[in-house]
Parts: C-alpha cells; sequence; structure tokens
C-alpha cells in the first residue's frame, strides 16, 4: 500500500507507525471498496511470509486473536528479520539474522514468500536484488512525508502483469522483475 509519491508509511491506523512524527496513519480507510476488498482477500491467502520487526510487533499483537480475519495466519511460517528479537511465542516464528539468511530462503525449494509493510525491509530486499514480484496498491493521494518505497533501490526493470483500478481510485497493479537496467537503457 503506498500512496503516489511512494509513502508506505502506517496506512492502517494513526498508532501503527509515528515515527519521524508522522501524523497520517489510516490514510487507506477512506479508500476502501469491495474490489480493493476482493484483492486483498485474495492476496491474504496463506502462504509464508517475511515481514520486519517493526511489523512483525504489530502483526505479533493483533493477529494471533484475529485469525478469523486472516484464515491460516498463525499457521504460516511467519519470517522476521530482526537484529534484536530472537523468539516469539507466536507460532512458527523464525528470527533471521541478516541478508544472507534471507538469500538462503529465496534459493530453497519451498514455497513463494509474502512481504507485507516492512519499508526498510523492502528496501533492502530491492538494493540485494531479492524482489521478483511487486503487488502495489497505489492510492490517491500525496502525504509528501513518510517512509517511502523506493529509497535506494538498484536500478531495475518490472514488467506490468495484472492490474485493476478500484471504484476509489486505487490502481492495484502486479509487476514481475525483468531484469537490471543497463546503463543508458530503460527496461531489461
Amino acid at each position: 500500500m503506498i500512496t503516489i509519491d511512494g509513502v508506505m508509511q502506517a496506512p492502517g491506523g494513526p498508532e501503527e507507525d509515528t515515527s519521524g512524527g508522522f501524523e497520517y496513519g489510516g490514510w487507506v480507510a477512506p479508500y476502501g471498496d469491495e474490489v480493493s476488498g476482493k484483492i486483498i482477500k485474495k492476496q491474504m491467502e496463506p502462504a509464508d511470509i517475511l515481514l520486519g520487526r517493526k511489523t512483525f510487533d504489530i502483526f505479533e499483537s493483533y493477529w494471533p486473536e484475529h485469525a478469523d480475519l486472516w484464515p491460516g495466519i498463525n499457521e504460516v511460517r511467519k519470517y522476521v528479520l530482526s537484529s534484536t528479537r530472537k523468539h516469539s511465542d507466536w507460532e512458527n516464528s523464525v528470527f533471521l539474522e541478516n541478508i544472507s539468511d534471507i538469500r538462503k530462503i529465496k534459493d530453497s525449494a519451498g514455497s513463494d514468500i509474502k512481504v507485507w509493510g516492512s519499508a526498510t525491509l523492502v528496501q533492502l530486499l530491492l538494493q540485494h536484488d531479492l524482489v521478483d514480484e511487486l503487488w502495489l496498491k497505489i492510492y490517491p493521494l500525496t502525504l509528501g512525508k513518510g517512509k517511502k518505497l523506493f529509497n535506494d533501490a538498484i536500478p531495475t526493470s518490472f514488467r506490468l502483469t495484472e492490474s485493476t483500478v478500484s471504484p476509489n481510485g486505487v490502481i492495484i497493479a502486479n509487476y514481475t522483475c525483468a531484469g537490471k537496467v543497463k546503463t543508458g537503457t530503460i527496461g531489461a
């Protein structure tokens, strides 16, 4: 979930992430509609997930008691990149220490792994060429400040493979990685 100007901080609620004095939390609320809801529900189908520590903290305090809203969330493996956390009572939580741990998982023969939120983690994945696909929900507003999705990404080309525009103007777009951008060219 990002704004037109690339902000992804605290889409869900005012207290979600106020770091840096961010005061616009909950900015997705006015844009909810049936089309967006169906796509988000499909994206919430059980799959292993990779989270940054801050997003994990938010999820860990909410989802174990609200699994009826996200069937399977307690059962899927939850990989967490953290230099401070090493354990959780939330079942199937696995803590990772560094980008090498993520690369090992990506290179293994397991299933797809989805990342939810986790601005710093997504930026790290983009910097290390570990993103195969992006599902962006682009909301028709600008916030001017807040954590941005594409800080310091390596030049990479993506192909649009699917898109929908919701009645409230949210662009839901799926992009697959097409390769690194070569100097002086556009695309792969």
